[in-house]
């Protein structure tokens, strides 16, 4: 069926290769018709050479005869004469179908030669064209390899341009992601540090409260403690001026002689 496609769609090939197989045919043809009229010729010199046989051997007969001084010698002569002139007839007969066939194998021969030579020079010509033609095909394809290898280079460059231009935008885009982690990390660390600045000012405040108020009541209680020392030295020094002021009024009453009043602390 590829086949079958093939023949359809190329038939200047077809043709071609027709052509091919008619030419050389036709080499055989001319051949074995050279061929042939050597055969007839050949023959013809076989024959013509049977003829000459003949004559000759009718002109010794004739010889013969005319030697004859006999009253038959005579008829004889004639006899033999007729036979000469009829071998003679045939001679001529084998040598003119002798020179038609050379003729005719002359003519075969040249126009082999000439069908040869111009085959030869048609297969010359051809040569050269096909030479020709293969010298366009090879200049065409280096064109097209030239073309093939010079957009190949191209695309190459572009491939290599988009690439570049692929890591750049990857490049710019994690740079620019990059930068905003950064400032996203930056912003969460400062509001972690500012959480942490709140709650550490929150616990010092706290702490500081603590302090003062431990220190209040710190304060308060050896305030209260002092005061009731306080309290306690001033009521034991009054206790201590009542006993000693009692007992220098009992010892003026005893120096007066009255007995001493009492005094109520």
């Amino acid at each position: 069926m590829a086949a079958r496609k093939k023949q359809v769609a190329d038939p200047v090939a077809q043709l071609e290769q027709q052509l091919a197989q008619v030419k050389t045919q036709l080499i055989k043809a001319r051949a074995q018709e050279e061929a042939n009229a050597q055969k007839v010729v050949t023959a013809a010199n076989k024959e013509v050479a049977k003829a000459s046989a003949k004559v000759k051997s009718a002109r010794t007969k004739l010889a013969a005869a005319r030697k004859k001084k006999t009253p038959a010698a005579a008829k004889q002569a004639e006899a033999a004469k007729a036979a000469l002139n009829v071998a003679r007839a045939a001679e001529s007969g084998a040598k003119a179908a002798q020179a038609d066939a050379k003729q005719k194998l002359t003519e075969i021969k040249a126009s082999n030669k000439l069908a040869a030579e111009h085959a030869k020079a048609t297969a010359k010509a051809e040569a050269a064209m096909a030479k020709v033609q293969q010298a366009a095909a090879r200049k065409e394809a280096a064109k097209a390899k030239a073309a093939a290898k010079k957009a190949a280079a191209k695309a190459k460059v572009k491939a290599r341009k988009e690439a570049a231009r692929a890591r750049a935008a990857a490049k710019k885009a994690a740079a620019k992601a990059k930068a905003k982690a950064k400032k996203v990390a930056a912003r969460t660390k400062a509001a972690a540090k500012k959480a942490n600045a709140k709650t550490s000012t929150t616990r010092k405040k706290k702490a500081t409260a603590k302090k003062t108020t431990a220190k209040k009541a710190t304060t308060k209680k050896a305030t209260a403690k002092k005061t009731t020392a306080k309290k306690a030295t001033a009521k034991k020094a009054t206790a201590k001026k009542a006993t000693a002021k009692k007992r220098t009024a009992k010892k003026a009453s005893a120096k007066r002689g009255r007995p001493a009043s009492k005094t109520t602390a």
